[in-house]
């Protein structure tokens, strides 16, 4: 195993530490280090891990072979002589289905099911051509909402599946996720926090900040909706809640501000009004 293995360094370091990049300057860890890092004693049950994760890969429509790829690990067996044992490059994507396929009641697989989750969503936001050509914040806060929409109903889609089924049941389920990711304050009480009116919702007003975290919260959701094949309501909105209190964790350990305590921006609606309008105008000339 690998020394001075303790919480403090998984949660500063770790992760980074053992990221390699390969000679086209793309980042990569090998198999056999995470085999240690996430404290597993028995590399044949790694692997069925890894085949797991592989098998997520594919259900994502992701080729594989990009994501984990064989690489040659000589090993000394004694007289100079060498043998193969065989290791993996890995991507950051195929760390994260790894850690979402391990044993989370290790402690280090949780922190690692935060870490690569968050980057994860961060490196596709990044690569996104979309994302990379907006300058302003108003236009981030226009593609991160359209994001979020669509993202919302792919979540109510999983809830209903889960048996959210009416719309109480489904407003209590957007109460949990709410409650995770802003310390305890639901919809209501973020409402009243911000001193929105009636009228607003909460979603219009925020900025791109709070609304990549809220975007993150509903990605992660609904996917642990499915891959765990949650069923129940109650257990539906538990899932919603600890997925909120992961990214709200993150936000804290990278020293960012808590969303409940995010400025309140103007209405998302005048942007789109003045979005269309200059759209318009380049039509009409």
């Amino acid at each position: 195993m690998i020394e001075n293995l303790n919480i403090e360094n998984i949660k500063d370091s770790i992760f980074e530490e053992y990221k390699k990049v390969n000679e086209y300057g793309e980042e990569y860890w090998s198999a056999r280090d995470f085999f240690q890092i996430l404290d597993y004693a028995d590399w044949r049950k790694f692997l069925n891990v890894i085949e797991k994760a592989k098998i997520s890969c594919k259900n994502s429509n992701q080729n594989d072979l990009d994501h984990f790829v064989r690489v040659d690990k000589m090993v000394l067996i004694g007289s100079g002589a060498q043998r193969d044992i065989g290791d993996l490059q890995l991507s950051r994507y195929a760390c994260y289905l790894i850690v979402q396929n391990a044993d989370s009641s290790k402690i280090v697989v949780a922190l690692g099911q935060t870490y690569f989750a968050i980057q994860t969503r961060k490196q596709e936001i990044h690569e996104s051509n979309a994302f990379q050509k907006l300058k302003s914040e108003e236009e981030k806060r226009l593609f991160l909402r359209d994001e979020l929409k669509k993202h919302n109903l792919h979540l109510a889609s999983a809830a209903k599946e889960a048996g959210v089924v009416t719309g109480l049941d489904y407003a209590i389920f957007q109460d949990h996720g709410y409650k995770g990711l802003y310390g305890g304050l639901g919809a209501k009480d973020i409402h009243q926090k911000k001193e929105l009116k009636k009228s607003q919702q909460i979603l219009d007003h925020m900025g791109s900040t709070e609304l990549a975290a809220n975007l993150f919260r509903a990605t992660q959701t609904e996917e642990k909706l499915k891959r765990e094949n949650i069923y129940g309501k109650f257990e539906a909105n538990k899932v919603h809640k600890e997925v909120g209190v992961k990214v709200r964790q993150t936000i804290r350990e990278l020293g960012g501000t808590m969303p409940e305590d995010l400025p309140v921006e103007e209405s998302i609606k005048k942007i789109e009004n003045k979005a269309k309008k200059a759209l318009k105008n380049i039509n009409e000339k």
